[in-house]
C-alpha cells in the first residue's frame, strides 16, 4: 500500500495515498451532486410555489379579464346597438339631406338650364344685333368707299357738294326763292343764286371748294410734307376766294357777300382751326364760309326776312279784311240785338200762351166737377140753373 504509484513534483504518491485522494474525490463529487439536488430541488419547490402564485395570479388576472370581458361584451352590444341607432338616424338624415339637396340641385339645374337658355338666346340676338351691325359697317364701308371715290374726283366731288347745297335750299326756300346755274352778266354761273325781296340783288352761292389740296393736309407723313401741303392749300384757297370775289360779286346785279359752301362741318372745324388767316381773307373779300349747319341757319334767316316782305306786301290786303271782318262783326252785333228782342217777343208770347193755357185747364177742371144727369129740358143750355151758370162761364170767357 505504499509502494509508489507516481511522483507528483518532487513528491512521490502512494496508492494508499491516491486512493484516499480518490474517495475523498469522489466524496467531493457526491456532496456537489447532493447539494446540487438539494439545490435543485429547492429551486424546483421555489419555481412550483412561484409557478402556483403565478397560476394563481394568471387565474386572477383571467377571471378578471373574463369579467372584463363580458362588461365589454355589454358595453359593445350596447355600443353596437347605440352606433345601430345612430347609424339609422343617421343614415335618415343622410338620405334626407340627399333628397333635399336632390331636389335644391334639381331646381338649381332647372334654373341654370333655363338662365343657359336665356343667356345663349340673349347671345343669339345680340348676335344678331352685331351681324346686322356688321352688315351695316359693310355698307358703310362701301358707301365711305364710294364717298372717296367721289371726293377724289374734282367733277363727282362738286356734284356732292352742290347736291347737299341744294338739298339744304331746297327744304328752306320755296322754288320761286332760288335758282341753280343761273347765269351772270359777265357769263359766270353760280352754284345757287337766292332771290332777295323787295327787288333786292339775289345772294351768289359756290359749292367748289378745294378738296384736293386739303386732302394733301390729312395725307401728310411728315413736317415737310405737312408744311408744304399747307402752302398749296393756302394757295388754292386764296385763289379760290379771288374767282368767287370777281366772277359772282357783281355791283347791282348780286349782293356785296357770297357764300362758299364747305360740305363737312370738320373741314369748316379744322379751317377756323388752323387757318384763321384763310377765315380773315374770306372776310376781307366778302365771301362768307359756311358749312351745312350754318348755311341752314342763314337760309332760315332768308326764310324769315323772306316772310316778312311778303306780310308787308299783303299788309293793305290784311288791313282791308280787318275792316271786313269789323263790319260783319258790327252787323253780327245788330242782328244778335234784332234776335234777342225776337226772344224777348217770343218769351212774352209763350207766357200769354202759357196763361192762356192755365185758363183752359182750369176751365176743364170746372166743367169735370159739374154733376150731368139725364138731360132734360132744365138741363138745357139757357134753361134754369144749370143754363144760367153755364152762360155765366161763357161770360168770364
Amino acid at each position: 500500500m505504499s509502494e509508489t504509484l507516481f511522483i507528483f513534483g518532487n513528491r512521490p504518491v502512494s496508492v494508499l495515498e491516491a486512493t484516499v485522494f480518490a474517495a475523498l474525490l469522489l466524496l467531493a463529487v457526491i456532496l456537489a451532486l447532493v447539494f446540487r439536488t438539494l439545490s435543485q430541488m429547492r429551486a424546483r419547490a421555489a419555481s412550483e410555489a412561484m409557478a402556483a402564485e403565478r397560476i394563481q395570479e394568471l387565474e386572477g388576472h383571467l377571471a378578471q379579464m373574463l369579467k372584463s370581458q363580458g362588461e365589454m361584451t355589454g358595453r359593445m352590444q350596447t355600443m353596437a346597438e347605440v352606433f345601430g341607432s345612430r347609424q339609422s338616424d343617421m343614415m335618415r338624415a343622410v338620405n334626407e339631406r340627399l333628397d333635399g339637396m336632390g331636389h335644391k340641385l334639381g331646381l338649381s339645374m332647372a334654373d341654370t338650364t333655363r338662365q343657359t337658355h336665356e343667356g345663349l338666346r340673349q347671345v343669339h340676338e345680340r348676335l344678331a344685333v352685331i351681324d346686322r351691325a356688321q352688315r351695316t359697317i359693310s355698307d358703310l364701308s362701301g358707301q365711305v368707299g364710294q364717298l372717296q371715290a367721289i371726293l377724289s374726283n374734282k367733277q363727282t366731288r362738286g356734284a356732292f357738294g352742290q347736291a347737299r347745297m341744294e338739298a339744304i335750299i331746297q327744304d328752306q326756300l320755296p322754288p320761286s326763292g332760288y335758282s341753280f346755274q343761273a347765269t351772270l352778266s359777265g357769263g359766270s354761273r353760280p352754284d345757287c343764286l337766292v332771290h332777295m325781296p323787295n327787288g333786292a340783288p339775289p345772294l351768289a352761292i359756290d359749292a367748289k371748294f378745294p378738296l384736293e389740296a386739303f386732302n394733301l393736309l390729312r395725307q401728310s407723313a411728315s413736317d415737310e410734307d405737312l408744311k408744304l401741303a399747307q402752302a398749296q392749300f393756302r394757295r388754292d384757297f386764296s385763289k379760290h376766294i379771288g374767282d368767287i370775289k370777281d366772277r359772282y360779286l357783281i355791283p347791282g346785279e348780286t349782293q356785296d357777300t357770297a357764300f362758299l359752301f364747305v360740305p363737312s362741318e370738320s373741314i369748316f372745324a379744322e379751317l377756323n382751326e388752323n387757318f384763321e388767316d384763310l377765315i380773315q381773307k374770306a372776310h376781307r373779300a366778302r365771301v362768307v364760309i359756311v358749312s351745312p349747319s350754318l348755311l341752314m341757319l342763314s337760309i332760315q334767316v332768308i326764310q324769315a326776312v323772306l316772310r316778312d316782305a311778303r306780310m308787308r306786301e299783303q299788309a293793305h290786303l290784311i288791313q282791308a279784311e280787318v275792316r271786313h271782318l269789323t263790319d260783319d262783326i258790327t252787323r253780327l252785333n245788330e242782328r244778335v240785338g234784332k234776335l234777342q228782342s225776337h226772344f224777348a217777343q217770343a218769351n212774352k208770347d209763350i207766357d200769354q200762351i202759357l196763361i192762356s193755357t192755365e185758363k183752359i185747364g182750369k176751365r176743364g177742371r170746372k166743367i169735370e166737377d159739374l154733376d150731368l144727369g139725364e138731360v132734360t129740358a132744365e138741363a138745357r143750355p139757357g134753361g134754369g140753373a144749370a143754363g144760367e151758370r153755364l152762360r155765366l162761364m161763357a161770360g168770364e170767357e
